[in-house]
Order: C-alpha cells, then sequence, then structure tokens
C-alpha cells in the first residue's frame, strides 16, 4: 500500500513539474513527456499490472487538465502504454538502461501516433507528415535526453522501495 501511495505522489509531482518547470525551458513549444516516462518506466520494471496502475493515474491527470472534452482518452493511451512496457518485465535488468530508453522513446512515438489518429485523422486532418516531423519526433527526443536523469531516480527508488519490503516480509 506504501508502495501505491508513493507512486501516486510521484506521478503527481512529475505531473506538476512537466506543466510548470519543464514548460519553461521547453525547446520549440516541445515539452518532455514525464508521464510516458513514468509509465513505461514502471510498466518496464514491475509488469503489466504495475504499468497499467501508473498509466491509469497519468491518463487521469492528463485528462482531468488537458481533456479536451474527451475524458478517457489519455487514461486510455497511457494504460495500454503501461501495459506494453509491462510485457518486457522479463527482461529487466537494472544495469541496462539502454533498453529502457529505446522502449520509453518508441512508447512516445506509439503515443503520439495514437493521440493522432484518435484526435485528428478521424476528423479528416490527413497532414501526418507534419505532424509526426515536427511535434512527436522532437517531443520523443527531448523525453529520451530527459529519461536519462529522470530513469536513475526511478531506479532507485524501485530499489528502495524492494529493499524495504524485503525487510518488512523478514520482520
Amino acid at each position: 500500500m506504501r508502495r501505491k501511495i508513493l507512486e501516486v505522489i510521484i506521478i503527481f509531482i512529475a505531473f506538476i513539474l512537466q506543466c510548470t518547470v519543464f514548460r519553461l525551458i521547453s525547446l520549440g513549444n516541445v515539452v518532455p513527456n514525464m508521464m510516458i516516462i513514468l509509465t513505461s518506466a514502471f510498466g518496464f520494471m514491475n509488469g503489466k499490472k504495475e504499468g497499467m496502475f501508473v498509466g491509469f493515474f497519468c491518463g487521469m491527470f492528463t485528462d482531468i487538465l488537458f481533456g479536451s472534452g474527451l475524458i478517457g482518452l489519455y487514461t486510455l493511451i497511457y494504460v495500454w502504454i503501461g501495459f506494453g512496457n509491462g510485457l518486457f518485465n522479463a527482461l529487466f535488468y537494472p544495469e541496462d538502461i539502454k533498453f529502457p530508453i529505446v522502449l520509453i522513446g518508441v512508447s512516445d512515438l506509439v503515443y503520439g501516433f495514437v493521440y493522432y489518429v484518435l484526435t485528428f485523422l478521424l476528423r479528416s486532418r490527413l497532414d501526418l507528415g507534419y505532424y509526426m516531423l515536427h511535434i512527436v519526433l522532437p517531443e520523443a527526443i527531448y523525453t529520451i535526453v530527459v529519461t536519462i536523469v529522470i530513469y536513475r531516480l526511478l531506479l532507485y527508488f524501485e530499489e528502495t522501495m524492494e529493499l524495504r519490503e524485503k525487510q518488512e516480509d523478514m520482520e
């Protein structure tokens, strides 16, 4: 239970950072997607259920603040991403940072494409090339750069929580 509460607090802090601090350091109106980083990382480290849990809360925070009339759209996308990353849990090794970075980058690209399909393509806005080149790709690159720092912090949190849970089990 303590783990879930701390995860929701981490999600809230990351959401606040994404909406405030990272907006100030945006590059070409592109902000790294902290919610993708959290959803992908927790799914990858802990499995499908954990990825879906984190994805649900990341999506709900985003829906509540940015949902443009479609409450649940972000939640659905983030839950899918959490589930998809959770499928790779068996390949998780704490020492390896390359695979999680690739997974987070792919997750951000998938997020951008799915968001485009569900919001623009269904309304006959067919400029996919422009959207992918000028919005999705720069966001994915910026997210990958920020992931290098954030992933280490999340890994430290995960190791600390596992150690604490093992100590509690021994008592």
